[in-house]
């Protein structure tokens, strides 16, 4: 490596909500030779990060488009309504969008849940951020309607929330551009994927370590049987038996 080179490194987004530690930490002892940089990005802007290569791969919310982003379904999420904590939906373990319809349920501009058309009454106005949206449920304007991990993210001491069994759930997945699929982005798809560090799927093994796992010494077997003992019934067996015969008379 000459002096103007930089060292390898992996660029990973990640949109609010997930939380790439785990994947993070198993990359760190792997491949400690390539550092690992995170780069959070709201959920509408990852495909303009990995479209300007500000990232090799990204951990986003589906929908992606296929044409330019290959991607991995990792999970989906349960999807969840933010409650005041002292509200009437917490008497249930779980709610139904029909059990919203009376209630004004904000619908914020960076919502990542694909409505046909948002439950419950409409607010004045939508908030910019899903942040901004719990902070107005905290004040008694009404309520929201988000996956399980951002109503963790932004979660407060006098809030709550309930599961709401018929809403649109949001899928993470694992997206890259389909025409740049790295060794690297390959390396963090094997972590994902749970596979093993000598899995043999994914980055195919180095020639020579192929050529050397085929020349591998067999392992010897028992002990070699002493010379002469082969068989008993070779030469010396047979010399035992003349003298074991008829005796001779005396003349």
């Amino acid at each position: 490596m000459t002096g103007s080179e930089a060292p390898p490194a992996f660029r990973l987004a990640y949109v609010p909500g997930v939380t790439p530690g785990k994947w993070v930490r198993i990359w760190n002892e792997r491949r400690p030779d390539v550092p690992l940089t995170l780069l959070q990005v709201p959920a509408a802007e990852a495909s303009e990060v990995l479209r300007g290569k500000d990232a090799d791969a990204a951990l986003v919310r589906l929908p992606v488009d296929r044409t330019v982003f290959s991607a991995i379904p990792l999970y989906t999420e349960t999807t969840v309504v933010v409650v005041p904590k002292d509200h009437v939906v917490t008497a249930a373990d779980e709610v139904s969008l029909e059990d919203l319809d009376d209630e004004i349920v904000l619908h914020p501009l960076d919502d990542v849940l694909d409505w046909e058309g948002p439950p419950g009454l409409p607010a004045f106005e939508r908030p910019v951020t899903t942040a901004d949206a719990v902070e107005l449920v905290a004040a008694g304007i009404g309520l929201v309607v988000v996956p399980q991990s951002l109503a963790r993210l932004h979660h407060r001491r006098d809030l709550t929330y309930r599961p709401v069994v018929d809403a649109p759930q949001s899928g993470v997945a694992l997206s890259w551009p389909e025409d740049v699929t790295t060794d690297l982005v390959e390396d963090f798809i094997g972590i994902v994927r749970g596979r093993t560090v000598n899995s043999t799927r994914g980055r195919a093994k180095p020639p020579a370590a192929a050529q050397q796992e085929r020349k591998r010494p067999e392992k010897s077997g028992g002990r070699k049987p002493a010379q002469g003992k082969a068989s008993r019934g070779g030469a010396s067996g047979g010399s035992k038996g003349a003298r074991r015969g008829r005796p001779r008379r005396r003349s």
